[in-house]
């Protein structure tokens, strides 16, 4: 009998067709930051599955997520043909993503002791966070 896969929370970054991609771009900023677009689709062709990879599908989702808040513009470089080329780097929420993707909330709850579960409860009670959602 084959083991379930255990629920964890489903961050919305993490949906749909561009997952994959997604999960890449914040491996590889994870991993060594800031990265022009071009690296960063450089890094993206070396994974498994995403050899084939286009410069416009890269631009077109690393300015999406900017535009959500879990990327930001670093500050610039000098290109080969000497232009000017915008370099990014997670923010804080794409980390905080990246760590509420991996985590389990019922191992969390039954492993967190009173003050974590206490700072947890007022972050997520916060009014202000919960009527933007």
């Amino acid at each position: 009998m084959a083991g379930r896969k255990k629920k964890r929370a489903s961050i919305s970054v993490f949906k749909g067709r561009t997952n994959t991609l997604t999960k890449a771009i914040f491996w590889v900023l994870a991993q060594k930051s800031p990265f022009a677009i071009y690296d960063i689709l450089e890094a993206v062709r070396q994974q498994k599955g995403l050899r084939h990879t286009k410069y416009s599908v890269v631009n077109h989702r690393v300015r999406k997520l900017e535009e959500l808040g879990y990327l930001e513009k670093y500050g610039t470089r000098k290109t080969l043909t000497d232009t000017e080329s915008a370099v990014y780097q997670l923010t804080t929420k794409a980390y905080l993503a990246i760590i509420l993707e991996k985590t389990n909330i019922n191992t969390f709850l039954s492993k967190a002791n009173e003050n974590e579960a206490t700072t947890a409860l007022a972050l997520f009670s916060n009014p202000q966070i919960n009527t933007q959602m």
